[in-house]
């Protein structure tokens, strides 16, 4: 690292990864309505090894309780259909020939709270996760404040920035958690 400008960047944009991960995994949670990033990243057996859903088909939301999935080779609509069973997103698949028809069944009350609790977990994840990010640049600050001969006052400005940024992207995930728990709860 040659400045603490660079080490604030990187560590910035390794949070940026964390949150859009976090995003990721909130997408694949099921909520009450029909939406592809639900099934995209599923991993389908197809030419001799593993690829996502998305890789392989076109997913598309026609409405709010149906997903159709449409492998462009039609040899894989058995191998899709096969890894959305073993996925175990409470969906069943009903293959219509050359497309996959998954409908989305409502959740009950129970499930909803249950998803709650999942997403809280996943939230968690993601916090840890941007404390370790903050911890990793914290080190590299102290370190290359010990190599180059910077002054305590800038490594101090450096600390607070980091820590800024730590309440930056927490903040994010606590807006995202409260966002997929309205959806959730949403009937």
């Amino acid at each position: 690292m040659s400045s603490f400008e660079e080490i604030l960047f990187h560590t910035e944009e390794r949070m940026e990864k964390a949150i859009e991960h976090l995003r990721e995994e909130f997408a694949s949670v099921r909520s009450g309505k029909a939406s592809p990033e639900l099934v995209a990243n599923i991993s389908v057996e197809a030419y001799g090894s593993p690829m996502r859903l998305r890789e392989l088909a076109a997913i598309t939301a026609p409405d709010a309780h149906l997903l159709v999935v449409q492998p462009w080779d039609p040899s894989v609509v058995d191998a899709v259909r096969k890894a959305i069973e073993e996925a175990k997103i409470g969906i069943n698949p009903i293959v219509d020939s050359k497309l996959i028809r998954l409908p989305v069944p409502p959740l009950s009350e129970e499930r909803r709270h249950e998803l709650i609790r999942v997403v809280r977990k996943m939230a968690e994840e993601g916090r840890v996760a941007l404390r370790g990010v903050r911890r990793h640049g914290l080190e590299e600050a102290k370190a290359f404040q010990k190599e180059s001969e910077v002054s305590e006052d800038d490594l101090t400005r450096a600390e607070k920035e980091v820590q800024k940024l730590t309440d930056r992207f927490i903040a994010e995930v606590d807006r995202l958690l409260h966002t997929k728990e309205a959806e959730l709860l949403k009937v």
